[in-house]
């Protein structure tokens, strides 16, 4: 029920209650005066009649003049107290519980995309142990990576509608325990199940509420405060794959997995007592806000960050591989080179935070770090040695770490009402969801392809990657100029 409705219900409440009042007093005084007229005999010539009137109706009018003084006082303070209970102050933009978001959205991003961004280790793992083709083992990181990005339409309007806690704990359960079973698994499908579909639902459950929540506490430092959490990504894509490629030889799949478990645990549990929604629920709204496709600036941006992200994850899946397959390097190099970018990218995910905050704004930014990662991937295909390509995992790590922290960052930027952060950041969400799902198979058969012709293996896989970022850029400019126009503004 909205605030104007209960207005007007009080409002009639104040109506019937002044009616009640002014019958019980007027009751009340014809009562007393039959009971003073019986009880009493005066003298006809000390009142007359016009003398009783008068004094009975002044008698009235101040009863009930009391009486709506008081009824009024009550409601009128009643309706300030609910209108007040509407009232959503802004972001604090600092102070120990706003920071503390930040820190603890960290750790969920190390557990949510920096274990999507280690997939790589995975992938070149799994083509030597299970009988699939890298195009099949890529559907299970990047249907991880659907999930996440897809799941956001519904965690985010839950998120809205006051369910934060309970959608990001059961995101926490989901999550662990799929990493869990993943330790059990021999076989393809099993591995599908539990870490493609089960810890993609865990991380989707819990990445878009958390993100979501860190509009609602800041404002002036809003890039700064996602990008900080963003960085998540590079910290786990740093961590995931050393632990992986430390334990992997010594204690075997199952216990490395185990143990990754176990630090998701740690890491995670924090945040189930201390994240905290700010803002009061919105219990109404849809789960999709289609009138927010009628704008040109939220369409353009949904539809190239589609194509930017069609491509982007591509690079972080095959960048093992290519290391062995295509330049012979051992297994130990090729996670190297994984981990590399994700330790590039972790500053590279703050600074531009900065400088959005400071001088450009996030959409400014956005566009020229999206187009570098664009010709980057054109660059790969020059790369023939296993040097040359750690050069090129530092600059793929640096461009590709500007796009992903600053993604959110434009996101929320085109978004006026916070109460709607969580809907509009969940459906473009979903959206990338179905480039994430699809770009690394179709990279994989690209790479196919490419065996099959003997035209250089990762050429086709190359060329697809960068053409797909480079149209998606051209849309975000699109949607910086019907949002802000040629004016040079900070947006």
């Amino acid at each position: 029920m909205s605030v104007n409705k209960e207005m007007d219900l009080e409002k009639a409440e104040v109506q019937d209650n002044l009616e009640q009042h002014r019958q019980s007093n007027f009751n009340q005084h014809a009562n007393n005066e039959k009971n003073i007229q019986r009880s009493s005999s005066p003298s006809p010539s000390a009142y007359t009649s016009s003398d009783n009137d008068n004094e009975f109706q002044r008698t009235i009018s101040r009863s009930t003049s009391r009486a709506e003084n008081t009824v009024i006082a009550r409601t009128l303070s009643l309706v300030r107290t609910r209108e007040s209970s509407h009232i959503i102050s802004p972001p604090p933009d600092g102070g120990i519980q706003a920071w503390s978001q930040i820190i603890l959205a960290h750790l969920v991003i190390i557990n949510t995309w920096g274990y999507v961004n280690s997939f790589g280790v995975f992938q070149s793992y799994y083509t030597t142990q299970l009988a699939e083709s890298p195009s099949t083992i890529s559907w299970i990181g990047s249907t991880q990576t659907f999930l996440v990005f897809f799941i956001g339409t519904f965690s985010g309007r839950a998120t809205d509608a006051g369910y934060f806690k309970f959608t990001w704990s059961c995101g926490l359960i989901i999550n662990v325990l799929g990493v869990f079973l993943t330790s059990l698994c021999h076989e393809y499908w099993q591995i599908f199940l539990s870490q493609g579909l089960m810890s993609g639902i865990g991380c989707g459950l819990m990445f878009c509420p958390t993100i979501a929540l860190l509009p609602t506490y800041f404002e002036k430092r809003r890039a700064l405060a996602l990008s900080g959490a963003a960085a998540g990504s590079a910290t786990g894509g740093l961590i995931i794959p050393a632990m992986v490629n430390s334990l992997l030889p010594k204690i075997g799949f199952a216990w490395t997995l185990r143990c990754l478990g176990f630090f998701s645990l740690a890491t995670l549990l924090p945040g189930l007592f201390f994240l905290k929604q700010r803002l009061p629920p919105r219990a109404t709204g849809p789960i999709v806000e289609w009138k927010a496709f009628r704008e040109v600036p939220y369409l353009c941006f949904a539809s190239g960050m589609f194509f930017v992200i069609l491509g982007l994850y591509v690079g972080f899946f095959y960048v093992s591989s290519f290391a062995r397959d295509a330049l012979g390097s051992s297994v130990s190099t090729a996670t190297d080179l994984l981990m590399v970018m994700s330790a590039v990218g972790l500053p590279c995910r703050i600074i531009p935070g900065l400088l959005s905050d400071a001088f450009t704004g996030p959409l400014n930014l956005l566009i020229p770090f999206s187009f570098c990662t664009a010709i980057t991937a054109y660059g790969w295909a020059g790369v023939s040695s296993v040097p040359g390509l750690y050069v090129w995992a530092v600059i793929y790590g640096v461009t590709s770490a500007g796009v992903q922290g600053l993604f959110p960052v434009a996101l929320s930027s085109l978004t006026d009402d916070l109460k709607k952060t969580g809907v509009r950041m969940g459906m473009v969400l979903t959206i990338v969801s179905f480039a994430a799902l699809t770009g690394s198979p179709i990279a994989g058969a690209l790479v196919q392809a490419d065996h099959n012709t003997g035209t250089g293996e990762y050429l086709y896989m190359q060329m697809f990657m960068g053409s797909v970022i480079l149209f998606g850029s051209g849309l975000l400019v699109v949607a910086r100029f019907s949002r802000f126009g040629f004016e040079v503004v900070k947006g």
